[in-house]
Order: structure tokens, then C-alpha cells, then sequence
């Protein structure tokens, strides 16, 4: 592969196993993008499903142009991406094509990013068109304000915004499709992580403050201490769970590296959504602690 790796470096082999296994387990919706490795995700994600297009559903982004944050959402450029990542995941089309966090007063006076994707949909290329959001209030614009159809959106535990703002119950009303992304907290719901943990330099997590990733990786004791159900569940699962059930959610994307991660997420939909008990002890607890460092 090459440097781009936002968890640090991967095992190809591992990759394609896990995401056969995922596959085996009945996970039907993929999501990448051709910033992940620089289309490294997607070329593992075309070539471990090449015989099985038909029965899955891909997401791709566009917009990014590195992982220092520079993005162009000309309609060349969109142009010039889709065919990049259509060839790298070996299909013609995209189930869903979504603009990758852009900054949402791009589209103020700018009615071609819109025109230019409705044209790729028309002609076959995308199957739905959709938006990666910065943030829940994003969201909320994205689908009152510009009309869009799906929204991909941050939530997790430590991080209810889009609980908070409406976003979840408005897309439950007006029937938006919503993938929850960052369900476990760049992993530090699942308690396998400290701040002592030395992340690999090319790991996103590397660049977060040391009080910041204490508080994150702490997070998971907070919520489990008033849990009436703790037996059933991994750390992992809980806040997989706490996601699956929230208003309004489509599919929720945690990232995944072996095939016991799989299985573990996997569990989680089997397991099923939490009690109203501890759905309620949840967002209390939320509510009285602070997860962010000003």
C-alpha cells in the first residue's frame, strides 16, 4: 500500500479476510473512500467482492485531495475521481456516492456540485447521492436546506450532538438515510486503549492531546457503571448497540482490521438494540459529564 493509513499500518491479507468474513456474517453495506490509503481501501474492497457486486451495497466519497485537508469539489474533479474509484472497486457504479465533509456554505451560489452528481446518477454511475457532514448541524442544513437523501454522521456515546440538535428524529420523519460513522470513538470505546498507548505516526490518533485521549478512553467506565444489562455485552458491542439504537439510523460503519473484530461487531446487531433502562441511563449520563477538552 503506501502511507496514507488513518489507524496506522494495515495487513492486506488480514483486510481482505475480514472483510470476507464480514461478508460470510451478512454485512451487506461497505464504506470507503478514495482518500483511505489512496485508494488502497477501495481496491481491497473491489477485489475481495468482485463475484458478489450485485449483492452488496457501496459507499464511495470524493473531495479530499490529501490527509493535510485539502479538497476540491469541482465538478472536474468529481468527474475525474468517480472514474478513478469505479475502476479501483471494479464495477460500474457506486451504490452511494458521497461529498466528503465539505464545508456546507460551498454550496451557497454553487448549484454544479448538485447538477454534476445528478448527472453521474442519471447516467448510471451513482446509485444515491449523499453527503459525509462535518457536523450534526451540518446534517441538519444538508437535508432542509440543500435536500439531500442520506447523510453520513458522527455519533457515539461520548458524542450525542445529533442526538441532541433533532438531526436523528428529522431524518426518522423525512425518511433520510443515516450512517452513523465513528460508533466506537476511533476506538477508545472499547477500552482496549490509554494514553500511555503510543500510536504509530500515521495514526490520526497520534495528533490528539494526551488529556483528551484520557478522557475518551476512560469514557466506556462512566456509561457501563449504570448498565442493568453489562453481562451481555463486550465494550465494543454496548456502544454499537447504543448507536443501533438510535431514531432514525440506516447502517452504522464501525472500522474493523481481523476477523475477530468482525464477529465481535458483528454480535452486536444479534444482541439487538438496549433496554429503554439503559437507552435513558445513557443519555443521562451524557448529559452529566463533559467528553470534549475545551
Amino acid at each position: 500500500a503506501n502511507g496514507a493509513v488513518a489507524y496506522g499500518p494495515t495487513d492486506d491479507v488480514e483486510s481482505v479476510l475480514a472483510l470476507r468474513k464480514a461478508y460470510e456474517m451478512g454485512v451487506t453495506f461497505y464504506d470507503t473512500s478514495d482518500l483511505y490509503g489512496y485508494g488502497h481501501s477501495e481496491e481491497l474492497v473491489g477485489e475481495t467482492f468482485m463475484a458478489v457486486r450485485h449483492k452488496i451495497i457501496i459507499a464511495s466519497k470524493v473531495g479530499f485531495l490529501n490527509f493535510d485537508g485539502a479538497q476540491d469539489f469541482s465538478p472536474r474533479h468529481i468527474r475525474t475521481a468517480i472514474e478513478g474509484s469505479l475502476k479501483r472497486l471494479q464495477t460500474d457504479y457506486i451504490d452511494l456516492y458521497l461529498l466528503h465533509s465539505p464545508p456546507i456554505d460551498l454550496f451557497e451560489n454553487n448549484q454544479t456540485i448538485l447538477s454534476t452528481l445528478e448527472s453521474l446518477k442519471q447516467a448510471g454511475k451513482i446509485r444515491a447521492i449523499g453527503i459525509s457532514v462535518r457536523s450534526p448541524d451540518d446534517g441538519l442544513h444538508a437535508i432542509n436546506r440543500l435536500g439531500f437523501g442520506v447523510i453520513e454522521v458522527n455519533l457515539n456515546l461520548v458524542d450525542q450532538r445529533a442526538l441532541e440538535n433533532g438531526l436523528m428524529d428529522t431524518c426518522k420523519e423525512k425518511g433520510i438515510g443515516v450512517v452513523i460513522r465513528t460508533p466506537l470513538c476511533y476506538g477508545f470505546l472499547t477500552g482496549s486503549y490509554t494514553a500511555a498507548d503510543l500510536f504509530d505516526k500515521q495514526d490520526q490518533r497520534s495528533k490528539w492531546s494526551k488529556p483528551q485521549i484520557e478522557r475518551w478512553a476512560n469514557a466506556y467506565r462512566t456509561f457501563i457503571e449504570y448498565l442493568s444489562d453489562t453481562e451481555k455485552s463486550t465494550n465494543a458491542q454496548f456502544a454499537l448497540r447504543f448507536c443501533l439504537s438510535c431514531p432514525g439510523v440506516s447502517t452504522v460503519i464501525p472500522g474493523m482490521l481481523t476477523r475477530e473484530q468482525v464477529e465481535e461487531n458483528m454480535t452486536s446487531s444479534q444482541i439487538g438494540v438496549l433496554s429503554q433502562a439503559d437507552w435513558k441511563s445513557v443519555l443521562t449520563t451524557y448529559q452529566h459529564n463533559v467528553f470534549f477538552e475545551k
